[in-house]
């Protein structure tokens, strides 16, 4: 038997034959035990008498579809594009989540746990695992459901849930967090409470959303076990999560076809079912992340593109420990409208076709001009002082009850004040520091850090003045990051609570996690606890992944 302890020769010994048993795939770059390629090939116990038949656990990360087996002992699995992992029988230890070049940040006994919880609870076993990771957006907020690009990254706290398909017509969700109770219902009759947004209505968002995809009316049901190590409403996207989760099992349950792109797509969209108006970033890095590497997300097209970070730096997450439940408030939701204002009086300024617009994007778009040269605009075709509804309409030459009905959301129809000049500003600075952000990464000079820095703090005195996401609590912390040493820091997520972000030098974490640590919660008696969810230095992780228990 060989083991992590195995020298160089006996480790080559298993690559080579795991790439022999797998010949038969043209798919295959390389093959080894829950391994993608050869820098990410995770070493486990394998006994040769072990290896026939089904395994224990398999892996699909590259993948959206029901799993293919091939005739060899070690049938592949999840087969698109390149990657392609490996379905072992026998022993898997919990080194195989855990070795240096582990494919997975996930603990093979944290599944095991999730298990045993589940076959308490239903009386029976998962049939599959999925997860989805929580984010962090390093720089380009409130921009997406405008059109531009952002720049975020995978971390590794993540939803997991555990799903066996049932022969009735029954969803029951439960969760490990006994702060979140059971909840069952049928598969044919989702109701979404957009008034009440309980944690599982994110899941039946996810849910829908695949059903109303394919035209479905006749649901398996199934039953699920949920577990999440992603804060709740921190800015690190936990409700996102888990409608990515939900979307996957659904998608795997029912046994259909889909890419990653359309997969989030079909999510960011179902997410809009609880009443958020998002636009698809959360979603988008959930299914697309890479370990190791922060993405530019486009959209229309949706695009992801490799952002290789500094690495003479790190990020760190700072909870501030404020709650924010952006699906449980209008704050999110009048941004969304205030840009969508703002953009046809914008168009209307410059004499387009105003009511086909949605987005500040198309306006930039449509004229053809740089985002340097929008900022211009806004400042000839917008005034500072807030705009109320009256106003509004006599811009754009419309009765009140149309731009309540034709233009506003729901929950917006009764505010009273738009600060268009003000939401405008930011979206079009907050746009141009993201595309600044990617070419220093790309032509990474000697103060790259610094100077990635400065446009993370410029970010975060845009979201605090001009687009008011802030909070006492989160200029607070951004403060004390920066005194202690941080290049840059901002706030990350919707706002209003939730979490920063801080680029740090790898050098200096040490003593920065130690001094904010005191300074931010100690001295203040805000729980650290579990730490973990507070404070913590992140990397790039990976995307969302299906496990299939055999």
């Amino acid at each position: 038997m060989f083991s992590p302890g195995t020298n160089a020769l006996g480790v080559e010994r298993i690559r080579q034959e795991a790439k022999r048993q797998c010949t038969a795939f043209s798919s295959c770059e390389t093959v080894g035990a829950l391994a993608t390629k050869p820098s990410n090939w995770g070493i486990i116990k394998w006994c040769r008498s072990q290896l026939k038949g089904h395994g224990n656990l398999a892996l699909t990360s590259s993948s959206f579809q029901p799993p293919r087996q091939g005739n060899s002992l070690l049938p592949c699995l999840g087969l698109w594009n390149h990657l392609v992992l490996v379905k072992v029988r026998g022993s898997l230890g919990p080194e195989t989540f855990r070795g240096e070049k582990a494919d997975m940040p996930v603990l093979y006994d944290r599944l095991l746990k999730l298990k045993e919880m589940f076959k308490s609870k239903f009386g029976s076993i998962p049939r599959f695992y999925v997860r989805a990771p929580g984010r962090v957006n390093i720089i380009g907020e409130h921009i997406d459901y405008c059109g531009y690009s952002v720049l975020p990254m995978a971390v590794e706290q993540d939803m997991l849930i555990a799903v066996e398909p049932v022969k009735t017509h029954i969803l029951q969700l439960a969760n490990t967090n006994p702060l979140y109770p059971d909840f069952s219902t049928s598969a044919n009759n989702i109701q979404i409470d957009k008034t009440n947004p309980l944690w599982h209505n994110y899941f039946l968002c996810g849910l829908k959303g695949i059903q109303e995809h394919f035209g479905l009316n006749n649901l398996t049901g199934m039953n699920c076990l949920v577990d999440g190590t992603i804060p709740p409403s921190s800015g690190l996207s936990s409700s996102s999560a888990l409608v990515c989760c939900a979307g996957l099992v659904t998608l795997t349950v029912l046994g259909m076809n889909l890419s990653k792109v359309e997969l989030a797509e079909i999510c960011a969209k179902s997410e809009r079912y609880i009443g958020t108006e998002g636009g698809g970033m959360d979603q988008s890095i959930a299914f697309l992340a890479e370990e190791g590497t922060a993405k530019l997300i486009e959209f229309s097209p949706l695009k992801a593109t490799d952002v290789k970070l500094p690495s003479e730096a790190v990020f760190v997450i700072a909870n501030s420990c404020v709650e924010m439940k952006k699906a449980a408030t209008s704050h999110f939701n009048i941004r969304v409208m205030e840009c969508r204002l703002a953009a046809k009086l914008l168009a209307k300024h410059k004499h387009l076709q105003w009511d086909k617009v949605l987005r500040l994007e198309e306006v930039q778009a449509n004229l053809g001009v740089s985002l340097e040269e929008m900022l211009l605009i806004t400042e000839d075709a917008l005034h500072p002082e807030p705009y109320s509804p009256e106003e509004v309409c006599r811009c754009l030459e419309i009765s009140l009850q149309e731009l309540r009905t034709q233009i506003l959301s729901p929950n917006t129809q009764d505010v009273l004040v738009f600060k268009l000049y003000q939401r405008a500003k930011h979206v079009y600075s907050e746009a141009a520091r993201v595309l600044q952000f990617k070419k220093i990464c790309e032509e990474a000079p000697d103060n790259m850090v610094q100077l990635l820095g400065e446009l993370m703090t410029q970010s975060h005195v845009s979201c605090r003045d001009m687009y008011e996401c802030s909070c006492p609590e989160l200029d607070q912390l951004v403060d004390i990051c920066r005194k202690f040493g941080a290049q840059g820091s901002r706030l990350t997520g919707a706002g209003w609570g939730g979490c920063t972000v801080s680029i740090v030098p790898a050098d200096k974490l040490p003593g920065f996690l130690a001094n904010v640590r005191e300074a931010y919660y100690q001295k203040s008696n805000r729980s650290l606890a579990p730490e973990k969810q507070s404070l913590f230095a992140t990397k790039p992780g990976g995307g969302a992944l299906v496990f299939l228990e055999a």
